[in-house]
């Protein structure tokens, strides 16, 4: 029988499924795919703060795309540099219902009667490292994933 028992297990000291598997602040950092997932939910929550789109609602299509994408990249963990215009992607589709095209180009917006609307950014390259969002008309980048509504589109 043992004497004492070790103080440092307790039941609920289980795996923090929100954060990866690891306890906020436990001196334990996630694995790389993990931490692509945040930085790239981070990013797209800015550039939709940039249009106020951090709405509830939105925000929770955001993370309900990073739950699918989880999966994706824990099947493929070298994918995790592409996480975040895909991420991209999955909210500009969630988004479209209820909040139109988005992001708008500010590059081809007109303010004439009778023009059509906007349209929207895309992310390229669809499926690679350093995703911008891109003019598709003009071919021409307008900001990088995460700096859309900063100056010269970065910051």
């Amino acid at each position: 029988m043992l004497a004492c028992m070790d103080d440092s297990h307790h039941e609920h000291d289980g795996p923090d499924e929100q954060h990866g598997g690891h306890r906020a602040g436990d001196g334990t950092d996630p694995d790389p795919a993990e931490r692509a997932l945040w930085a790239a939910r981070a990013l797209v929550l800015a550039d939709l703060a940039s249009d106020a789109l951090d709405r509830p609602d939105v925000v929770s299509r955001l993370d309900e795309a990073m739950r699918h994408r989880r999966w994706w990249v824990e099947q493929w963990p070298q994918g995790a540099p592409f996480v975040a215009g895909l991420l991209a992607q999955d909210v500009q589709d969630a988004v479209l219902d209820s909040d139109g095209r988005w992001p708008a180009c500010p590059l081809c917006v007109s303010g004439e009667p009778g023009e059509h609307a906007p349209h929207p950014l895309e992310v390229r390259p669809e499926l690679g490292p350093d995703p911008h969002w891109v003019c598709p008309e003009k071919g021409v980048p307008v900001a990088p994933v995460g700096h859309l509504g900063r100056p010269s589109g970065r910051g």
